[in-house]
């Protein structure tokens, strides 16, 4: 026969004082945290993952940002080109003498209304331009405006001996076409 003895007598010595808890598993203690580390561990994480949503909702905020600037000054730069484009190939073909070829694909037919072939050529011929001119723009605005593109191209046309002042107008919805010129002799 063996004799169990209480261990955990109210007369025990070692206990005086202390108010009996029941025993807590432990799997329920290893659930409540420590509220301080021992000295020497770093802090509890606890704090941290607010930081982490304040930096992670920053680096989105300036993922999208980045992101929208590369959207923007593609397209715009797309359309800066387009309108480089088309005012370069306009004038090189008024340069080359194709005339009436820039007249019939370059000009709006609200532009041909007001602006005779006739007159176009001739008053292009008047300007005497030849192969040594080149053209440079000084200028080049690109604006969309309820889904209509607009782009106004400024610039000269130096040739041997002269210069000539050129400002164009282009706009339209797919296609750009030219709605106003000028060409005249520069000053």
């Amino acid at each position: 026969m063996s004799s169990s003895k209480d261990l955990s007598s109210p007369h025990d010595p070692y206990r005086q004082g202390q108010a009996d808890f029941p025993p807590q598993p432990l799997s329920r203690l290893a659930e409540q945290p420590a509220p301080f580390g021992l000295p020497g561990e770093p802090p509890l994480g606890r704090g941290r993952r607010k930081l982490w949503i304040v930096l992670g909702s920053i680096g989105g905020v300036l993922l999208l940002v980045i992101l929208g600037v590369v959207i923007l000054v593609n397209v715009v730069g797309s359309a800066t080109n387009q309108a480089r484009g088309l005012a370069d190939d306009f004038t090189k073909r008024v340069i080359a003498g194709d005339s009436s070829d820039a007249y019939d694909q370059y000009l709006d037919p609200a532009l041909q209304k007001q602006l005779s072939k006739e007159a176009f050529i001739s008053g292009v011929q008047s300007l005497e331009m030849d192969s040594s001119c080149q053209p440079a723009y000084n200028d080049l605005k690109v604006a969309t405006e309820n889904g209509v593109k607009s782009a106004e191209v400024v610039g000269q046309i130096s040739c041997t001996g002269k210069k000539v002042d050129l400002a164009y107008r282009f706009e339209g919805t797919d296609q750009l076409r030219m709605t106003n010129i000028k060409l005249r002799p520069a000053a």
